[in-house]
């Protein structure tokens, strides 16, 4: 038997990227300096960073308010005064300032004056919404390492950061900044190249219909919830581009995979969301959100049992919608190396994962939205109205009522609850994928939603009607509290599980 030979060519020496390298030195100076003050004070930094965030958001929104309702209000001079064709003069807004008692009206009023156009607020709140998108799949990935090691009984990423790996998502990213881009030569470069952006683009324009609060979103559509739903399922098309453009056994059947997974079980979605739709009676997440505000029980999971399944329906099939276990087939590493990413290196492979758990943030808002509340507290908002509208009564409002707190909030508990299933479920095969939701969940959804059809018929004063309420509230706040009981007795026990690897091994832990 001969040995084939394959013919060498000399490979080019790899260039690394100018902005790659500048962006490693200078995080490497910063990591540095803050390293230090970081491991000493890291839970001080950490709050303290999520309660500026969430006091300059709100210090925008009043900003706003002011310029709306103080300033383009009482405009005298008509929408055409201002330059560039704006409702203000700079002399109008300074005499708005004066008139509240502003003390520094000569740089504010400039400063002020580029608010007054809607180009320059969607500009800003978009930049605030693509920084959170990219903040989200971060803080994930170091949670599900952090989940995945305890639930493993070891301390998972500890070093990089000192205090429990805080900066290993950050590392990462520099680290694939920098790597080779590579393209393989059977390769379609084009569309190769190409993919990572057709995933996570639509993930991104997902976030224009997707609200935080009543008044927290881009743009109020009365079709939000179709849009949303096209756009995670125009997703699939980039893993099916990478797939196939990829010129690789492994990548082509993980993009089938893919194809037949989301094709399949985006209807047991589609049709469990129609059932909140059909409670309600509008497609406008704003108005479904609004719904819920007399307490926990008025949330729709808890309305009628077709809801509460809908609701369990709803999340096992969003778990197919963002291949996460026990639906990972696309990238499945037993059988398929690494499925659609199998060619992928660098930064285009972080693309995806940065996709990924943005969608997982998406699927996950979606349902608090539909089903637990929206942003709405577990206390009715009816106990808020003594507060009034000042600074002081939004403010307690927004933090103990209704807010953008308890969306993301609950919405952060929701992907918690995928990465406890990852690490708790083994993966099943693509024949079983397909008969549960063929033979199992669709029949089952078509069910509820027939159900819930005949009991949208009993008037919502009806006893039984509230009876059957009461019940289902009563059985999710066990299983909440449950819930959160296994997780606190798990975290409380993490240093006397089995074995010596539950115990820290690095300073900091």
């Amino acid at each position: 038997m001969t040995q084939m030979s394959v013919p060498w060519r000399p490979r080019e020496p790899v260039k690394l990227n100018p902005l790659a390298a500048l962006i490693a030195a200078l995080a490497t100076v910063l990591y540095r300096v803050f390293r230090p003050i970081v491991a000493r004070l890291a839970p001080v930094i950490f709050w303290g960073t999520v309660a500026a965030i969430v006091v300059f958001v709100f210090a925008v929104a009043l900003l706003f308010g002011f310029v709306d309702d103080r300033l383009i209000g009482a405009a005298t001079n008509g929408p055409d005064a201002g330059f560039a064709g704006g409702p203000l003069t700079v002399a109008e807004i300074a005499a708005g300032l004066n008139a509240v008692g502003v003390w520094w009206v000569g740089l504010v009023k400039y400063l002020l004056w580029p608010l007054q156009y809607a180009i320059v607020r969607d500009i800003a709140i978009a930049l605030g919404i693509f920084v959170f998108a990219l903040i989200t799949p971060a803080f994930a990935i170091w949670w599900e390492r952090k989940s995945a090691g305890h639930i493993q009984s070891r301390p998972g990423p500890m070093r990089v950061g000192n205090w429990h790996g805080w900066a290993q998502p950050p590392a990462d990213g520099i680290k694939l900044l920098q790597k080779e881009d590579t393209v393989p030569d059977d390769a379609d470069g084009p569309l190769f190249r190409i993919a990572p952006y057709l995933v996570y683009m639509p993930v991104m324009v997902a976030f224009v219909a997707l609200p935080f609060g009543s008044y927290w979103i881009f743009r109020n559509l009365d079709v939000g919830l179709l849009i949303i739903l096209a756009m995670l399922g125009i997703e699939v098309v980039g893993v099916i581009v990478a797939g196939w453009a990829s010129h690789s056994k492994w990548s082509v059947y993980g993009g089938m995979r893919e194809a037949c997974q989301m094709v399949s079980y985006e209807i047991p979605m589609g049709m469990a969301l129609l059932i909140p739709v059909m409670c309600v009676g509008t497609l406008s997440l704003t108005t479904i959100g609004n719904v819920q505000d007399g307490g926990w029980h008025t949330w729709l999971a808890f309305r009628n049992p077709f809801t509460f399944g809908a609701a369990v329906i709803y999340f096992i099939a969003s778990l197919a919608s963002c291949k996460r276990a026990p639906f990972d087939l696309p990238e499945g590493e037993s059988e398929l190396v690494a499925g659609f990413l199998t060619e992928y290196s660098g930064f285009r492979w972080a693309w995806f994962f940065i996709a990924d758990y943005t969608a997982m943030f998406v699927v996950a808002g979606l349902m608090v939205v539909l089903f637990l509340g929206g942003w709405n507290s577990p206390l009715p908002s009816s106990w808020a109205t003594g507060l009034g509208d000042g600074v002081i009564g939004r403010a307690i409002k927004g933090v103990v009522f209704n807010g953008p707190i308890w969306f993301i909030a609950k919405a952060y508990l929701l992907i918690f609850v995928q990465i406890w299933i990852r690490w708790t479920l083994p993966r099943i095969r693509i024949d079983q994928v397909l008969y549960a939701c063929v033979q199992v969940m669709l029949p089952v959804v078509m069910v509820l939603l027939l159900g819930n059809t005949f009991w949208e018929l009993i008037p919502a004063t009806h006893w039984f009607f509230r009876a059957i309420s009461v019940v289902l509230s009563v059985i999710g706040a066990v299983l909440a509290i449950s819930f959160l009981a296994v997780a606190a007795k798990g975290f409380l026990n993490r240093r006397r599980e089995v074995g010596y690897l539950a115990v820290d091994l690095t300073p900091g832990g």
